[in-house]
């Protein structure tokens, strides 16, 4: 339970679901762990329960962003671990995607993840791991997801290049790709509970292994890619999605 013993990591997004997890799965393998969301309360509630430090920033907000890196730096120094976890999903059919809804996952699954690297890049230590979350929505089609699989897509690309321009710090960079997994994101889709339904039961059909995927499931993942353990990997792309990304896709 050491994998990570003595390293600082800071987890977007880690006041609930995956970020969570995640947060909790490094702290027990012995890191030092900072949380960041945008909700002031959903923050300094899960900072309480895990026992870490917590830390309000909007990744919309780049000044938000400077200010995070500031104080991270400032009460902590340099960091080991970056899980750029923070993102929404917003189903949207084509022919009918707002300019609100592409701008909604552009900026925060897109634009923010990149600009919380880049700004997190002079505290990084050699060495480092960044791990970003991404989604098997980047390469599915599946419908109503055009504009949350390209914000995906996109930052799949950035971590690709950021790998190999990192590397002569050795820093690595690598994407989690996640199938259908039980986190609170999908009911802050807007959906009904019966349309819900159905699209889970749709896609259970598909998963190879019958199951939805657990947060634990990709903290393990994401503790395992900051570890040692993955001093070979990076440039990455990991589906973690019992298997769905090799089935026929969704119709």
């Amino acid at each position: 339970m050491n994998k990570v013993l003595g390293k600082v990591a800071v987890v977007t997004g880690g006041n609930s679901g995956i970020g969570y997890a995640a947060a909790k799965d490094l702290l027990a393998n012995g890191a030092k762990v900072i949380i960041t969301g945008r909700d002031e309360q959903r923050v300094n509630d899960a900072a309480r329960e895990l026992g870490v430090k917590g830390i309000v920033s909007d990744v919309r907000d780049l000044k938000s962003i400077d200010a995070l890196v500031s104080q991270v730096e400032e009460e902590d120094g340099k960091i080991d671990i970056l899980f750029v976890n923070a993102g929404i999903f917003t189903p949207a059919p084509i022919g009918s995607i707002s300019e609100g809804v592409y701008d909604d996952l552009m900026d925060i699954n897109f634009k923010g993840a990149v600009f919380t690297v880049e700004k997190f890049i002079p505290i990084l230590n050699d060495g480092a791991s960044v791990i970003n979350l991404s989604s098997i929505n980047a390469y599915t089609g599946m419908p109503n997801t055009a504009i949350y699989g390209a914000s995906k897509a996109a930052m799949n690309s950035y971590t690709r290049t950021a790998a190999t321009e990192l590397a002569p710090r050795k820093i690595r960079v690598n994407a989690v790709n996640p199938g259908p997994t039980q986190t609170p994101i999908f009911g802050k889709t807007g959906l009904p509970e019966a349309d819900l339904n159905a699209f889970a039961g749709a896609m259970m059909n598909r998963i190879p292994l019958k199951r939805f995927g657990q947060v634990e499931d990709i903290a393990h993942l994401v503790t395992f890619l900051a570890s040692d353990d993955a001093s070979f990997i990076t440039g990455s792309e990991i589906n973690i999605d019992g298997g769905m990304n090799i089935n026929p896709l969704l119709s």
